[in-house]
C-alpha cells in the first residue's frame, strides 16, 4: 500500500451490479433448454472468460455438440428480458464509493467481458455511467480475460500506466487478467472467495465496495 493510485478500473458483474447469480442461473436455464445440465459450478469456471477459452473449456465438459453462441445467445434473452422487467440491482456501496472517487484526482474506467451495447444499458439503468472516464469491453479487445488486453487497454485509455492502477475484480479471471496487465489487482468477492493461487495476486481483498471505499485514504 502507498503506491501512487491515480486510476481504478472495475469490472462490472459481480463488482458493480449484482449480476453474477444472474448470470449463474440463466445459464444454466439456456443450457437446459438446448438439453445440457449445467451447473452453478460450470458457470462459475467460466466467469470473464473470453468465448475463445470458454467454448474448448465447455466442450471438454458437455462433448463437441454444446453450442456455445447458442445457448450464450439464449442466456442473454433470459437475462435481458428479466431485467427489462425487473431493473438492475447494484452492489451495496457502489453509489457512495463511485461519489467519494468523484471528489477525488482519480481517473475512472471500466473493463467487462460484456460486450459494448449490454454495458452501456446496464450501467444507464444503474445511473452510475457517467463517472466513468473509459469504457472498455470483451467485444472490443483482440484477447478477453484471462489474458491482459482489456486493462492495458482500459489504463491507456486513462493515459496511465497500469502500475498506477487498481483493478478492482469479484473474479479469479479477472484477477490474473489485471495481474497479468501489471496493475494493482483488488478483489470483491461475490459467488467465491479467492483460493490460494488467486491470493498469490493480490494487492487487496475486502468484503465489500464500502469496505474497500473506506480504505481510500491508505490506499491512495
Amino acid at each position: 500500500m502507498g503506491d501512487t493510485i491515480k486510476g481504478i478500473i472495475f469490472d462490472m458483474d459481480g463488482l458493480m451490479l449484482d449480476t453474477e447469480k444472474l448470470l449463474t442461473r440463466f445459464w444454466c436455464e439456456a443450457a437446459a433448454f438446448y438439453g445440457f445440465e449445467m451447473t452453478k459450478q460450470h458457470v462459475l469456471g467460466i466467469r470473464s472468460l473470453a468465448a475463445k477459452y470458454a467454448i474448448p473449456h465447455l466442450r471438454e465438459i458437455f462433448g463437441e455438440s454444446f453450442d456455445y453462441r447458442a445457448v450464450r445467445a439464449k442466456r442473454i434473452e433470459l437475462m435481458n428480458a428479466f431485467i427489462e422487467h425487473n431493473g438492475i440491482e447494484k452492489k451495496k456501496g457502489l453509489d457512495i464509493l463511485l461519489e467519494s472517487l468523484s471528489k477525488r484526482d482519480i481517473k475512472l474506467a471500466v473493463a467487462t467481458a460484456t460486450d459494448i451495447a449490454r454495458t452501456r444499458m446496464y450501467l444507464e439503468k444503474a445511473g452510475v455511467i457517467g463517472y466513468f472516464d473509459a469504457i472498455v469491453t470483451g467485444d472490443t479487445v483482440t484477447n478477453g480475460k484471462p489474458e491482459p488486453d482489456i486493462y492495458i487497454t482500459a489504463a491507456q485509455r486513462l493515459g496511465l500506466p497500469c502500475g498506477e492502477c487498481i483493478a478492482l475484480e469479484d473474479s479469479p479471471n479477472g484477477i490474473l487478467s489485471a495481474f497479468r496487465a501489471g496493475c494493482k489487482p483488488v478483489m470483491i468477492p461475490d459467488l467465491s472467495a479467492p483460493d490460494e493461487e488467486t491470493r498469490a495476486m493480490l494487492y487487496g481483498c475486502f468484503d465489500s465496495l464500502g469496505d474497500f471505499g473506506k480504505q481510500l485514504d491508505v490506499l491512495l
